[in-house]
């Protein structure tokens, strides 16, 4: 079996239009199941600066192909660190139930979910558009529209919560690359004045929804990481900062302490 290199000629269009890796981009659109018209406004739509991914209607994300949506935040190969850290809870037997808390398309559920087949993924996002996103990539019947924690079933006992909640302060966004910028619900972006005003409250409520021995995983920038932790640590939560140099990934973890077990009554 022989690969062949991607069209030159589509490599320079891209290239030049700012796309840094013009050659994988053409090679993924080459590859696409369309007539050659269909690929070549594609292509145009591409070189006016709309995410590759929302052309191919799918991205790659920890080895799956994650349905995507116009205006739904894409998923950051970065998160795949969150993916991880989750993993590690999964590794010690412990991961029953979780929760994609603002979970956009849905894609760390899914990546979750794919490793751990037994767990009961369960997803919430304020946007519409990210809910019917992700109910393509999880099980429709527990993607639920709602702020946060609001829309889950009351006595849910969660084993893992990941969330990518958004950190951007607010008057940064304006700096980030236009395909986020402009085609991103800025819902998924806008932190507040500080980028943690999302994950305040992320934290705060953490503790009721978590199982003992719970842990929340929530992607932050680096420099903010240290206060993620310590508004963690304020909720009584056991914190710890990860970074991964590869990714270029910071993420924070808060572990729920454990109940003491009860006394028998022969060590009374």
């Amino acid at each position: 079996m022989t690969s062949t290199s991607p069209d030159p000629g589509l490599v320079a269009r891209l290239r030049a239009a700012g796309c840094v890796f013009a050659e994988d981009e053409a090679a993924l659109l080459e590859s696409a199941p369309v007539t050659a018209r269909e690929r070549e406004e594609m292509v145009v739509r591409r070189v006016a600066g709309e995410p590759l991914e929302l052309i191919l209607g799918w991205a790659e994300f920890c080895g799956l192909r994650i349905r995507v949506a116009p205006g739904v935040f894409v998923p950051r190969q970065r998160s795949a660190l969150m993916v991880e850290l989750a993993l590690r809870q999964a590794g010690r037997g412990a991961v029953r139930k979780v929760l994609d808390l603002g979970c956009g398309t849905g894609a760390l559920g899914a990546a979750i979910a794919a490793r751990v087949p037994d767990a009961e993924v369960w997803a919430t996002d304020i946007d519409p558009a990210a809910v019917e996103c992700a109910r393509q990539n999880l099980p429709p019947s527990r993607v639920l529209l709602g702020d946060l924690y609001d829309p889950l079933p009351h006595d849910l006992q969660l084993d893992v919560i990941v969330a990518n909640a958004p950190y951007v302060p607010s008057d940064q966004i304006r700096n980030m690359p236009p395909e986020a910028r402009d085609h991103e619900h800025h819902v998924a972006l806008d932190g507040g004045t500080d980028g943690l005003e999302v994950q305040r409250r992320v934290i705060e409520q953490a503790p009721k929804h978590l199982a003992p021995g719970g842990v929340l995983v929530i992607e932050a920038g680096q420099e903010q990481a240290p206060v993620t932790a310590s508004l963690m640590r304020g909720q009584g939560l056991l914190a710890e900062i990860h970074h991964d140099e590869d990714l270029y990934a910071t993420a924070v973890t808060g572990t729920a302490r454990r109940r003491a077990a009860p006394k028998s009554e022969a060590s009374l």
